[in-house]
């Protein structure tokens, strides 16, 4: 432990060192270089002491929310600074190695301010994006509107509109009233059935009272449903009994009741109209390990003719590949969430990018694989980052055809 501290206080002050070549570069100012430091050494002496003094209590969302915004704002944008030097420097070097050889007196090329700048200037840009995103970005909601075709749909069910949210993680909202724009968002959609596909609370039941009320008042004629996230099974927090632990998923439940949810474990309910039916499936957390494995699919699917029309809610969208597809359930439409779109990236219409991409292949929007469909939602809230850039909160506007 103590080796790997000294390895990464040694790359640490390396780069902050080759950083301050920068800065030093566009001003001669000794005042302005002692300020620099003074700066840096009294961000990394809070992170670190933040840090060591870390709990896993019921506050530690606010203390991750802390460390994850000083580690983008301060210390991750020094990274393009070293970019830039690393650049001018291989090109530094080759110059003085050609004008060496042409003529031996030739001297190593100083370091040119606009470079510096460039760097510094991106760094910049890069931290107010952070900012932007962790005051206003994680309360851009937007209605994603999709269309989707289900085989053997009865026309009764045409046109039926279903809002999908997911991933609220309660906790990492310190003031409930901030979200209230998104809850009339939700409200203006006139959909016909809200499901919620997992991870209400980051890990504490308790999280979602103050929110209870405000989700009450989205009153859907066919109802609310929801489903477990890893998140909702309180792994990642710290208990002080067993039976703590136990008590969290019916409180959890109990909460999600008086909000007006009905909470699906690995069961089903019908919507029925004119006598036609139309199958909602929900299962407990199926995530690749180490992520929980509760979800039963045979288990919610008994009972329901194979060729019916169903629409599952299933957290992780690992499950779709994993079993869904291929089970003999025959399930037309997965909802999925969990990925947030890692709450960073690119989300244009021709062009998605985030680095989740590379743990998770089908992680925002509609995917269909042999012959069934899967909508990975990018989630309505944020956990460890609290912010978002680039991936906006996601509230889905699903009409079945």
């Amino acid at each position: 432990m103590q080796k790997n501290l000294l390895i990464i206080t040694g790359i640490v002050f390396v780069l902050e060192f080759y950083v301050y070549q920068a800065f030093k570069t566009i001003t001669a100012n000794s005042w302005l270089r002692a300020a620099y430091w003074v700066i840096t050494l009294a961000v990394y002496g809070f992170f670190v002491y933040t840090l060591l003094n870390f709990k896993r209590s019921d506050r530690d969302a606010q203390t991750v929310q802390i460390v994850s915004s000083i580690f983008l704002i301060f210390l991750l944008p020094k990274l393009f600074i070293v970019f830039f030097l690393l650049l001018e420097d291989i090109a530094r070097f080759f110059n003085y190695l050609f004008t060496y050889f042409a003529a031996p007196e030739s001297y190593y090329p100083e370091r040119r301010k606009f470079v510096s700048i460039a760097g510094i200037a991106a760094a910049g840009v890069f931290s107010l994006l952070i900012v932007d995103g962790i005051i206003f970005g994680k309360y851009r909601h937007r209605a994603r509107k999709v269309k989707i075709k289900i085989p053997g749909l009865p026309d009764v069910f045409k046109g039926y509109r279903i809002v999908q949210i997911s991933d609220f993680h309660a906790g990492s909202f310190l003031n409930p009233e901030k979200v209230r724009p998104a809850i009339e968002l939700i409200k203006n959609q006139n959909a016909n059935m809200v499901l919620f596909t997992g991870d209400m609370v980051n890990n504490y039941a308790q999280e979602f009272e103050p929110f209870v009320e405000m989700f009450a008042e989205i009153q859907p004629e066919d109802g609310k449903f929801s489903v477990l996230g890893n998140h909702d099974y309180g792994d990642y927090a710290e208990w002080l009994t067993p039976e703590d632990k136990n008590r969290n998923i019916p409180m959890l439940t109990e909460l999600q009741r008086r909000a007006g949810f009905k909470l699906l474990r690995n069961e089903h309910h019908i919507i029925e109209r004119n006598g036609e039916k139309l199958y909602l499936l929900g299962v407990e957390n199926w995530g690749v390990k180490p992520f929980p494995q509760h979800g039963d699919l045979t288990k919610a699917a008994a009972g329901i003719p194979m060729n019916a029309p169903k629409i599952l809610m299933s957290h992780d969208p690992s499950h779709f590949d994993a079993i869904v597809k291929q089970h003999p359930a025959n399930i037309h439409l997965t909802l999925s969430g969990h990925t947030h779109g890692m709450q960073f990236g690119i989300d244009l219409k021709n062009v998605r990018w985030s680095p989740v991409q590379y743990r998770y292949n089908k992680w925002a929007d509609l995917y269909e694989s042999s012959g069934k469909y899967l909508y990975v939602n990018r989630g309505f809230g944020v956990i460890g980052f609290p912010g978002r850039v680039g991936i906006e909160p996601e509230i889905t506007v699903i009409e079945l055809i």
